[in-house]
C-alpha cells in the first residue's frame, strides 16, 4: 500500500495512540504485546493485528523516527524466564504526527518527561 509523505497507515495510529494511552498511564516504555493488548483493548477488539504486522509497523515507525526502541535488560529477561523484549517509547515526532492524523487524540504535552523529545 502506498501512501503520501507525511500520512500514516490505521495501524500506525492505532500504534501511536494505544503507546500515548500507556505513557498516560505509566509506562514510559512498553513492548510490542502491551501495545497489542491496548490496541485490543482501545479500540474494542475491532483492529485485530496479526504479530508480524504489528512489528512490520513498529520497524517502519521506528525508522521514520515515530518511536524509538531499546532492548530489555538481560537480566529481567533471564528472570523472567523469556527472550528479551524490545522497549519501545513515542517520540515527540510521533506524537506530532498522531496530532495530525487525530487533532483530538492527544492533548498537548502529552508525553511526560522522561520520554525520548526526538
Amino acid at each position: 500500500m502506498r501512501r503520501k509523505p507525511g500520512t500514516l497507515f490505521p495501524i500506525e495510529v492505532s500504534i501511536l495512540a494505544a503507546g500515548v494511552d500507556l505513557v498516560r498511564a505509566g509506562e514510559v516504555e512498553f513492548h510490542g504485546y502491551a501495545i497489542a493488548r491496548a490496541i485490543s483493548e482501545r479500540e474494542e477488539a475491532r483492529r485485530l493485528t496479526a504479530h508480524g504486522t504489528l512489528y512490520r509497523a513498529l520497524d517502519r515507525m521506528e525508522d521514520a523516527g515515530l518511536l524509538t526502541s531499546v532492548l530489555e535488560d538481560a537480566d529481567v529477561a533471564a528472570e523472567n524466564n523469556r527472550p528479551r523484549r524490545h522497549l519501545y517509547r513515542v517520540t515527540a515526532l510521533g506524537e506530532r504526527a498522531l496530532v495530525a492524523a487525530r487533532p483530538d487524540s492527544v492533548p498537548a504535552g502529552a508525553l511526560r518527561k522522561g520520554a525520548n523529545p526526538a
